[in-house]
């Protein structure tokens, strides 16, 4: 019991205050011991890292394709400043294709389909336009070009009984 005890104090008096557990002398012999198997562990841990960060790249691409709302392969497309607005105008595009080729399409939707695609492409150009501006002049063109999406999204809406 008391070999035991004085152990104990022993090992509380080396976590002291003042007494520091990683001495100059076992830096260097852990530096050595790196030099040694450093070297060694490269092919081991390569692919290792290589597999981590290709998780990781993908889980960050699966996040930002689910903010803009569209396919994991189609992230690529829209980067950028504009990335945002680009990903609303192809998925409002997609939308007005699909109210065109609907079964009980009328001539006034398809007539509001037309229309629309002309705006969205206007809409299109001035965002890539806008990638080249200034930051003030870029964010304001980017504002423009939100707030009339967001009014042909909601004629869209409405026509689509929604």
């Amino acid at each position: 019991m008391a070999l035991r005890k004085r152990k104990v104090t022993e090992k509380v008096a080396e976590l002291a205050p003042g007494k520091s557990r990683f001495t100059p002398k076992k830096a260097k012999n852990a530096l050595g011991v790196v030099k040694v198997i450093g070297p060694a562990m490269i092919p081991v841990l390569a692919p290792i890292a290589l597999k981590v960060f290709g998780e990781a790249r993908e889980r960050i691409d699966r996040v930002k394709a689910r903010r803009l709302g569209v396919p994991v392969d189609e992230i690529a497309q829209f980067s950028g400043k504009g990335g945002a607005l680009h990903a609303r105008i192809t998925g409002a595009a997609r939308a007005i294709a699909e109210l065109r080729d609907r079964k009980d399409a009328t001539a006034e939707d398809r007539t509001f389909a037309d229309r629309s695609e002309r705006t969205l492409e206007q809409l299109a150009a001035a965002v890539r336009a806008a990638e080249r501006m200034p930051a003030a002049r870029r964010k304001a063109a980017h504002k423009a070009a939100g707030t009339e999406l967001d009014e042909l999204e909601q004629r869209l809406l409405s026509r689509l009984g929604l």
